[in-house]
């Protein structure tokens, strides 16, 4: 919906500026990087989860317009994604990020994390250790305290693990009724940053590809509708998006799985997701399939790129099944460098959207 000159969201920005990003992509999907926010887009909070939650309880806080100016089309896409860079919560990390996409900011992205690790290496914000190894890229983000470790040849990225937040299985086995197939499935929740639920394609009759694009947007709002009738809650993390895994090989040492996460309101993610995955490797950790030195999951996304994810270490555990801290190898790109006219004279200002929220 666009902003009339007199609106709480052109207000925000009664001038045209100019917002510089640095665009990325891993595996497939978009992450937008504004490193330094318009001087009328203040954040307030001691840590980045309470600026976080500052700017949500404003109505039309400018950083939010700025995010559906940068996400909404024109300028962006329905399953667009992106982050604001703000201060760390304090010295050991380099910095802080305030993740969004189009429909407010989420607590945790397991692939921003690992574009923002090849960003910071890339444009010098963190210095390499050496040209040939691994640079821990520490990051606060609302979830809490994540790193990206860049791995690096002759000083230029090739890879990046995504060390996440302590992730574990919240609950399992819930029944669910699919009246659009007509079906009785199961679901688990699990917890990697934002609180999924996960439920196998094959329980649907399918499996996922490109094709089933749409169809999967329309279950996973309507499971997710139905899941939250059943008390998807954590610690205050409401169910944010629908796993749908597709076991493809096991074997003692390495499992193959294909999944698509539909997220927020019916956004899709490209790449194989990186607290979705997290959140899939502690629930494969609860089932004995994971552990400690024990196998690894190659997580494959709907258009076929891969995350390898496996256990770090094993943490103490807020519910009854294990947690652990997982470690997710990925690899991010530029795609290019932006610089984004906002102005609200424009009639589309601050964007719109075609999928219905």
């Amino acid at each position: 919906m666009s902003a009339t000159a007199s609106s709480p969201a052109a207000k925000a920005f009664p001038k045209p500026i100019w917002v510089r990003s640095d665009d990325w992509h891993t595996a497939g999907e978009p992450f937008r990087i504004v490193s330094e926010l318009p001087e009328q887009c203040t954040t307030s909070g001691a840590t980045v989860m309470e600026r976080r939650l500052n700017i949500m309880a404003t109505p039309d806080h400018p950083v939010d317009v700025l995010r559906r100016a940068l996400c909404l089309e024109p300028r962006g896409h329905a399953d667009m994604y992106g982050g604001f860079i703000v201060p760390a919560n304090d010295a050991g990390a380099a910095f802080g990020v305030l993740f969004w996409h189009k429909d407010g900011f989420s607590t945790a992205c397991g692939h921003g994390t690992i574009a923002l690790g090849c960003w910071a290496i890339a444009t010098g914000r963190v210095k390499l250790q050496q040209p040939d190894g691994v640079t821990d890229v520490v990051i606060d983000v609302p979830s809490g305290r994540v790193v990206a470790a860049v791995r690096t040849c002759r000083g230029q990225p090739v890879s990046a693990d995504f060390v996440n937040v302590p992730s574990y299985l919240v609950a399992s086995d819930i029944g669910v009724h699919v009246k659009s197939r007509g079906v009785d499935v199961v679901a688990d929740l699990s917890y990697g940053g934002a609180l999924y639920g996960f439920v196998n394609v094959r329980a649907l009759g399918m499996t996922i590809s490109p094709a089933a694009h749409d169809e999967y947007v329309a279950l996973g709002r309507e499971i997710k509708a139905a899941l939250k009738v059943s008390a998807a809650q954590h610690r205050h993390n409401y169910l944010y998006g629908v796993c749908f895994y597709e076991p493809l090989t096991e074997d003692r040492d390495e499992l193959h799985q294909r999944n698509v996460v539909v997220y927020a309101e019916g956004a899709v993610d490209r790449s194989p997701c990186g607290s979705g995955t997290a959140a899939r490797t502690a629930m494969l950790l609860a089932q004995g399939k994971l552990g400690v030195g024990k196998g690894r999951l190659h997580h494959t996304s709907i258009i076929n790129t891969i995350f390898i994810a496996r256990v770090d270490s094993e943490v103490p555990s807020p519910t009854a099944f294990p947690a652990c801290i997982p470690r997710i190898t990925g690899m991010a790109h530029l795609m290019g460098r932006s610089e984004y006219y906002l102005d609200c004279a424009d009639p589309t200002f601050p964007g719109f959207v075609f999928r219905p929220e």
